[in-house]
């Protein structure tokens, strides 16, 4: 029995029928088949994408390795679902679970160290890691040459600015352009949205999806929503994702805002120690579940008025988290206002991308590139 999608080639070698060696090829071309226009970008389930096998691998495996099938539950209920995600828990926080002694961790931990390699690689290796990473365009060719290529996965990128620069309108369109085949500069995967300030609009998302060539409606469907309206309703959403993404094929998680509820919920200054403290937290696990399943982390940041900015500048504003979230974000982009639609990108802080900017313009469609 053969799944399959859409350009695949199969080659079947049949052996020793009838004492004679006989080799037949056989070679399918769905391009030749017809589809219907709404199937032309359809997503592929989980079990078909070959490159998906070496990103993690499930938590069931423990069992093959002596752990009990109801202590592998009992991670799973914690939202462990891959060894790759357990290794990156401490000791300790796998003995606060319910049912899991010191001995017990200790025997699990050895189990997933044989299952997953988290010591030294060498250069060569991680190199080859990062030909992983899947770079989704924003809509606009202008933006993506000054990314490297798009959103990359495994990785956070934070847009900062005032209201109405752009931010929202790039998450909207990611939610549809990372739908798109990868031959297409998408990501091929699905989508998860996490709202804490209710600015998620599907109907904005039906013309950007008919931009793109896409059906509106199985565009909409492959993206789950959340709206948050605390810190830590924001945090169990992440912890439940876990479950989502080991068996579907997620390729964005989107966070607009990622500060919002926790200017809302911690006030005033001696409250600032625990509220960075539990921040720490959030994006710990947002970058987690980046390096875990190979999704892109887009979050939005909202920005505070700067005082000590400079006498030059008429309006100095930075981004809010302070060092806490800035340390967190692999990629740090500001966005502020142009002429009429049009909105300036600029690199705030990469680690492989210079210094530079780039001119962008909302249109119906979203995210796309700026009209002279």
């Amino acid at each position: 029995i053969f799944k399959l999608t859409r350009n695949t080639t199969i080659s079947i070698s049949f052996q020793q029928i009838f004492k004679f060696p006989i080799t037949v090829i056989l070679s399918i071309s769905l391009k030749m088949l017809a589809f219907k226009p709404e199937d032309q970008l359809q997503l592929v389930e989980r079990e078909d994408i070959d490159d998906e096998e070496d990103l993690f691998e499930a938590i069931d495996k423990l069992i093959t390795h002596g752990i009990n099938a109801g202590d592998v539950k009992k991670l799973q209920d914690a939202g462990i679902y891959t060894c790759n995600g357990l290794m990156m828990h401490t000791k300790k926080n796998l003995t606060g679970i319910k049912g899991l002694s010191e001995a017990k961790v200790e025997k699990i931990c050895e189990a997933a160290e044989k299952i997953v390699n988290f010591g030294y690689i060498t250069g060569s290796e991680a190199l080859l890691k990062r030909k992983a990473v899947v770079r989704i365009t924003t809509g606009s060719q202008a933006l993506d040459e000054l990314l490297g290529g798009g959103i990359e996965t495994s990785a956070i990128t934070e847009a900062f600015g005032e209201f109405r620069s752009g931010k929202t309108q790039l998450a909207h369109t990611l939610c549809v352009s990372t739908q798109l085949p990868t031959s297409m500069k998408g990501g091929n995967g699905k989508v998860a949205y996490i709202d804490t300030e209710g600015t998620f609009r599907p109907d904005r998302v039906v013309p950007i999806a008919e931009r793109f060539g896409m059906d509106a409606g199985a565009v909409l469907d492959n993206i789950i929503y959340a709206r948050a309206y605390t810190y830590e309703h924001q945090y169990n959403l992440l912890l439940g994702l876990a479950a989502k993404m080991a068996e579907e094929p997620f390729r964005l998680l989107i966070v607009d805002s990622v500060i919002a509820l926790f200017r809302v919920d911690f006030t005033g200054r001696g409250e600032l120690a625990d509220r960075q403290q539990k921040l720490a937290q959030m994006l710990s696990r947002l970058i987690k579940i980046a390096e875990e399943f190979n999704v892109a982390v887009y979050m939005t940041n909202q920005v505070i008025a700067d005082p000590g900015g400079g006498v030059f500048i008429s309006d100095p504003k930075k981004p809010a988290g302070g060092h806490v979230l800035a340390h967190a974000a692999t990629i740090r982009l500001m966005f502020r206002k142009g002429k009429g639609e049009q909105r300036v990108c600029k690199v705030f802080d990469a680690p492989n991308l210079p210094e530079s900017e780039a001119v962008f313009q909302i249109t119906a469609g979203g995210i796309a590139d700026a009209k002279d």
